[in-house]
C-alpha cells in the first residue's frame, strides 16, 4: 500500500465511528456527542488533505493501492483525482458534520442506530468521490444508499413509506443499470482500473452510467422521487441529499464518463445538454409554484443541477470548473436552506407558506438567516 493514508483514514474514520456506536455499549448521552466528534475529526482530516495537496500538479494525488484479485484487476485503488476530488470530499465532511449537529439538536430518537447511519454514510460517499476503481466505487455508490432508505423510512415525516419505495425503485433501476455497465467494461479491459483501463467507444456501456447518474441527480424527467423524498425526509437527511448525493451523481459524469467514454459524451452531448436546459427551467417554474419551503428547495436544486449538468456537458475547462464550483456553492447553501427549513418546521409546527405570515415578527433572527441564505442562493452580488 503507498503512502496515501490520509484518503484510506477519510474513509474509515466515518465507517469505524459507525461500527463503534453500533456495537460498543456506552451511556445514551455520550452518544450523539461521539458521532459529532468523529465528524470533527473528519474535518480536520480534511484540512490536512487539502494543505498537503498540489494543485499545480494536478492528476491523482494522496492515492492507496491495495490489489486484490489480481487476474480480474480488481484492487482497493483511492486517491484525490484533480482538484474537484479534494473539494467534494470537504462538502461532504462540512455538510455532514453540520447534518449530525443538527441532529443533536432536533434531539433524534434512536441515537444508537440515527448517527450510526450518518457516520456510515458519511464514509460511503467520500468513497465514492475518491475511489479509482470502478467495482469499488460501485460498492460505495451501494453502501451510501443503504442508510438513506433507512434514514428516510425510520425517521421520515407521515408519507415517508411511500417516499422511500419511490427512492428505492428509482435508484435500484439505476444502480443495476450501472453494475452491468461495470461489468462489461471490466471485462473488455481487462481491468476495472479507471487510470490503467483506457477509453472504451461503447456508447451503450456509457448509457448504463449515464442513466444511474441522471436518476440520483436527479435530471428531468427522472426526478420523480425527488420531491416526496426531499419533503418526508428528516431536514438533516434532505440536505444532505440535496448538498452532497447530487453532487455523486454529477461528479459521476465528470470523473467516469468524461475520462473513460469520451466517443459517448460526444454522441450523447446534445440531448443531455436539451435535459439540462429543460430542467432549469421546469425546476424553476415548479420552485415558483411550490407552497412550503421544502418544495422550494427541492425543486430549485432540480434547476441547480440542470445548471451544473449545462457546464459539464459544455466539455470545456471553463465549464467544468464553474461547474464544479457551482457543485461546491449550491451544496453547501442548499444544505443551510434545507436545515433552516426544519428548524422553521419545528418551531412554527408547519412549513406552508399560507401559514407562516408574520413569521418574521416572532422569529427575527430565523427570518433573517433564511433570507440572507436565500439571497445568496440567488447569487446577489454582496
Amino acid at each position: 500500500m503507498s503512502h496515501g493514508w490520509i484518503t484510506t483514514t477519510l474513509i474509515l474514520l466515518p465507517l469505524g465511528g459507525a461500527l463503534l456506536l453500533w456495537l460498543v455499549p456506552m451511556p445514551r448521552v455520550w452518544i450523539a456527542p461521539t458521532a459529532l466528534l468523529i465528524s470533527l475529526f473528519e474535518i480536520g482530516f480534511w484540512i490536512e488533505a487539502l494543505v498537503r495537496f498540489d494543485f499545480s500538479r494536478g492528476g491523482l494525488q494522496e492515492s492507496s493501492r491495495l490489489t486484490w484479485f489480481k487476474d480480474l484487476g480488481v484492487s482497493y485503488h483511492v486517491g484525490m483525482f484533480e482538484g474537484f476530488s479534494v473539494w467534494l470530499v470537504g462538502l461532504t465532511t462540512v455538510v455532514m458534520a453540520a447534518a449530525i449537529a443538527y441532529g443533536v439538536w432536533a434531539g433524534r430518537d434512536r441515537p444508537r442506530a440515527y448517527y450510526g447511519l450518518m457516520l456510515f454514510l458519511t464514509g460511503a460517499i467520500v468513497g465514492v468521490f475518491t475511489a479509482q476503481d470502478l467495482l469499488l466505487f460501485y460498492v460505495f455508490w451501494e453502501a451510501m444508499l443503504i442508510p438513506l432508505y433507512v434514514l428516510i423510512g425510520a425517521w421520515g415525516g407521515p408519507g415517508r413509506l411511500g417516499a422511500t419505495i419511490k427512492f428505492v425503485i428509482y435508484t435500484m433501476v439505476g444502480s443495476l443499470l450501472m453494475l452491468a455497465a461495470v461489468i462489461v467494461y471490466g471485462l473488455q479491459a481487462g481491468t476495472f482500473s479507471m487510470i490503467d483501463g483506457g477509453t472504451s467507444s461503447s456508447d451503450w456501456i456509457f448509457l448504463g452510467f449515464a442513466a444511474a447518474f441522471l436518476v440520483k441527480a436527479p435530471l428531468f424527467p427522472f426526478h420523480g422521487w425527488l420531491p416526496d423524498a426531499y419533503r418526508e425526509s428528516p431536514a438533516e437527511v434532505s440536505a444532505v441529499l440535496s448538498g452532497v448525493v447530487s453532487k455523486a451523481a454529477a461528479f459521476g459524469f465528470l470523473r467516469i464518463c468524461f475520462s473513460l467514454f469520451p466517443v459517448g459524451v460526444h454522441d450523447f452531448r446534445t440531448p443531455i445538454l436539451v435535459l439540462a436546459a429543460i430542467g432549469l427551467v421546469y425546476g424553476s417554474l415548479l420552485a415558483f409554484r411550490a407552497p412550503d419551503i421544502r418544495g422550494v428547495v427541492a425543486y430549485s436544486s432540480l434547476a441547480q443541477l440542470g445548471l451544473i449538468t449545462l457546464g459539464l456537458f459544455a466539455t470545456n475547462d471553463l465549464g467544468i470548473d464553474g461547474a464544479v464550483l457551482q457543485m461546491v456553492n449550491h451544496g453547501l447553501f442548499s444544505a443551510v436552506l434545507f436545515m433552516l427549513a426544519g428548524g422553521i418546521e419545528r418551531r412554527a409546527a408547519t412549513g406552508q407558506f399560507d401559514l407562516l405570515g408574520g413569521f418574521a415578527r416572532g422569529r427575527p433572527a430565523l427570518a433573517t438567516v433564511l433570507m440572507t441564505t436565500g439571497i445568496i442562493s440567488l447569487a446577489v452580488p454582496g
